[in-house]
């Protein structure tokens, strides 16, 4: 998958030079093109996501919550942990899992979609463009996490809603989804898809790109080698720096899917949204719980990267 340029020392004795100086594997791999390699290929992604997704929930929960304190207001806000106190004194520990299914649910989805498409869309680039350098890789994230988030939209729209209200808890994540359909009408259900669809193409690109580069970098000028400690530390940078961007797209996010449940006036958009923060609360508005974004985001990175370099090897596929 490396160009040979980028190829690890160690990978690079698995391969032998063939008659037009490219290098190819010398094992026999799953095509992806195949349905069991395409079914693989999907799978490692989704499952990885939704392990890690269903380890870091907790935090996604008090990243929203924190995210709507002082909507439209200047002040003091509360801190991770004082709130993760004040909810579990409140609601109970089971209020940390609101949403948790369609949050699963989507994550099997939209991970798989979301790192599934990644590789075919560079794979396309190189083909079409010759090249397969920082910018495709961007460009290919970016098309991967926008796609996926499209069309999974109304299941994290869903999950929001739980996170945001314990008495949902009750009704249940189908009950209210009709609900939502009937009163808000089917439309509803893509409410923030623009901001999300922004996100998701801000997250996947730099977090992708920033792995995949971040590995051929290391490989490259550190003693480091295809395997676990290659892993960690190139997801750790993925999830430094995927945050640093997206975090503000994300507060966007939330404060769309969320406008019914506040007691300021709708946001026209994004961009409205946006702006209204920079006005009424500050440049820091933008960034309420960028601290839990990037407490769940970093983990979440390290573990969906992780497991997925596993299990993509446990299938016969190669590494990302």
């Amino acid at each position: 998958m490396f160009s040979s340029v980028w190829l690890p020392r160690k990978n690079k004795k698995k391969l032998k030079e063939n008659g037009n100086g490219a290098f190819k594997f010398n094992e026999k791999r799953i095509s992806a093109s195949s349905a069991s390699g395409a079914l693989y290929h999907f799978g490692t992604s989704g499952i990885s996501v939704a392990v890690a997704t269903g380890l870091t929930h907790p935090l996604d929960v008090l990243k929203v919550r924190l995210q709507m304190q002082l909507v439209g207001q200047r002040g003091p806000l509360i801190g991770m942990g004082p709130l993760f106190v004040q909810v579990m004194k409140n609601e109970g520990p089971k209020s940390l899992y609101l949403g948790l299914t369609p949050a699963l649910t989507r994550s099997l989805l939209y991970g798989g979609l979301r790192l599934g498409l990644y590789e075919p869309s560079k794979y396309a680039c190189d083909w079409a463009f010759g090249s397969n350098n920082i910018l495709f890789k961007i460009a290919s994230g970016a098309f991967a996490g926008a796609i996926s988030t499209a069309l999974t939209n109304p299941v994290e729209f869903l999950k929001v809603r739980l996170q945001m209200n314990s008495d949902l808890r009750q009704r249940g994540p189908i009950a209210e989804m009709r609900r939502i359909v009937s009163k808000e009408g089917i439309g509803a259900l893509w409410k923030g898809v623009g901001p999300a669809s922004v996100r998701a193409a801000a997250l996947t690109a730099s977090q992708l790109a920033t792995y995949d580069e971040s590995k051929q970098i290391l490989v490259n000028w550190t003693p480091l080698e295809e395997g676990f400690y290659l892993h960690l530390t190139s997801s750790t940078i993925a999830g430094l720096v995927s945050t640093l961007i997206t975090a503000p797209i994300d507060m966007v996010k939330t404060r769309l899917m969320l406008q019914r449940e506040s007691v300021v006036g709708s946001y026209k958009n994004g961009f409205h949204c946006a702006y209204q923060v920079l006005h009424t609360e500050g440049p820091r508005g933008l960034y309420k719980g960028g601290f839990a974004i990037f407490a769940r985001l970093g983990p979440q990175t390290t573990i969906t990267f992780i497991l997925c370099e596993k299990l993509r090897k446990l299938a016969g596929l190669n590494a990302i």
